[in-house]
């Protein structure tokens, strides 16, 4: 094999191991994404399009330093849920423990 057929090769392997990770990560935010929804849904006893206008920013909490400063967010976005959260705030703290925050693409 040529020298460059090689470096191709390489070139083209390392971005679909790249773009394979992304996937990963893309999913994992999906199910991550459709988790809240579902536990949110519970929580406060409506149809899935009748949950009060909350979001939770998971690229936010990613940015925090801290599992406390992240649960004590949480908590503050969840003040008007009459059911118990800390459940829900606890396996979300789980859920996103060594996830990546999705960056935006830049524009070239």
């Amino acid at each position: 094999m040529r020298p460059q057929a090689r470096t191709r090769e390489t070139r083209t392997m390392r971005a679909h191991v790249r773009l394979q990770g992304k996937v990963t990560e893309l999913r994992k935010r999906l199910n991550l994404e459709e988790w809240i929804l579902e536990q949110l849904t519970r929580l406060y006893d409506y149809q899935e399009e009748e949950i009060p206008e909350l979001e939770i920013d998971v690229d936010e909490l990613l940015d925090m330093e801290s599992d406390d400063t992240r649960a004590a967010r949480v908590k503050e976005l969840l003040v008007d849920c009459y059911k118990p959260t800390e459940a829900f705030i606890s396996g979300l703290l789980d859920k996103i423990r060594g996830m990546q925050k999705l960056s935006t693409p830049q524009k070239k």
